[in-house]
């Protein structure tokens, strides 16, 4: 088990929020599901680092593991989006792990 996965399981479990290097930036995430997809693992987050016009507009991202990088978990809680549902996006898509 890679230490991104475990450093992502153990954020989840806690509701902590962590810091990713995405795409050569480093974004704030607070990770809400993980999942598995064609044998790929995903997250999905809210990215705390996007300027939001709105509370009502903030949705989660999906993130491809494979894309984060130094992943730290902060000593900073949140709560998940009152919209959230702890399921997968697709259908097919596999649990791993939920707040």
């Amino acid at each position: 088990m890679s230490d991104t996965r475990l450093e992502l399981m153990r954020a989840i479990a806690h509701k902590k929020l962590v810091a990713a290097r995405y795409n050569g930036a480093v974004i704030r995430l607070a990770p809400h599901l993980l999942f598995e997809r064609h044998g790929d693992l995903f997250l999905s987050a809210l990215n705390m680092s996007k300027n939001w016009r709105s509370d009502d507009e903030r949705q989660l991202g999906q993130f491809k593991l494979a894309g984060l990088a130094a992943i730290e978990v902060i000593d900073e809680g949140f709560d998940p989006l009152p919209s959230f549902q702890p399921v997968p996006p697709r259908s097919d898509d596999l649990l791993v792990l939920t707040v």
